[in-house]
This record gives structure tokens, C-alpha cells and sequence, in this order.
């Protein structure tokens, strides 16, 4: 008899547990379709996901415009490149090495 009544117990706290999933889950895609995450995710997965940086993106991460000269990119490279071996962080100087060598392919087809 108890044992009977354990396993309804479980029974009716794996129902609960799994409606209360199943709800959260529909309201996170509700909020992801308010906010546009969904969208920016599809449009991820159509640019690849070989995570190519685009020349805007290289521009915002060395802080310079389009009208910028090559010396005073490499002017920006150099400091941040340096400020980030200084304060150690890998990731920040391997996106500001990322986007110098994507600004260089872009102004080599530039020239």
C-alpha cells in the first residue's frame, strides 16, 4: 500500500514538474520572438557558421571608419594589441588580431 502511494506520488510530481517544463519552454520562445533573438539566430545560421567577421565589425572592434587610413589602423592594432597582452585578456587580442587581418584582406582588394 505504501508503496503504491510513493509511486503516485511520483507520478503526479513528474506530471507537474514536466507541464511546468513544457510552459516555461513556449514562454521562452514567446519572449525570443518579442525580442528578436529568434531572428538574429536564423539569421546567424544563413551567414554560416564559419563565423567570418565582416569589415563593419572589424571597424567597430579596432575603432576606426571607413575613411581610415591602413597606418592608422595598424596605429589602433598596435594599442589595443598591446593593452590586451598587458592585461592578459586572450579572447579581446585575438578579435583585435582577427579584425586587423580581416581590414587587411579588405584593403588588399581595395588597392
Amino acid at each position: 500500500m505504501a508503496s503504491r502511494f510513493v509511486a503516485n506520488l511520483i507520478l503526479m510530481g513528474s506530471t507537474v514538474v514536466g507541464r511546468a517544463l513544457v510552459q516555461a519552454y513556449r514562454q521562452a520562445l514567446a519572449n525570443a520572438a518579442k525580442n528578436g533573438v529568434a531572428e538574429e539566430a536564423v539569421n546567424n545560421i544563413r551567414r554560416g557558421s564559419s563565423k567570418i567577421m565582416t569589415d563593419v565589425e572589424a571597424r567597430q572592434i579596432l575603432g576606426v571608419t571607413e575613411r581610415s587610413s591602413w597606418e592608422e589602423i595598424l596605429k589602433r592594432y598596435d594599442n589595443l594589441f598591446e593593452k590586451n597582452a598587458k592585461s592578459g585578456s586572450f579572447y579581446l587580442q585575438s578579435k583585435v588580431h582577427r579584425a586587423k587581418e580581416c581590414l587587411q584582406t579588405f584593403h588588399q582588394t581595395q588597392a
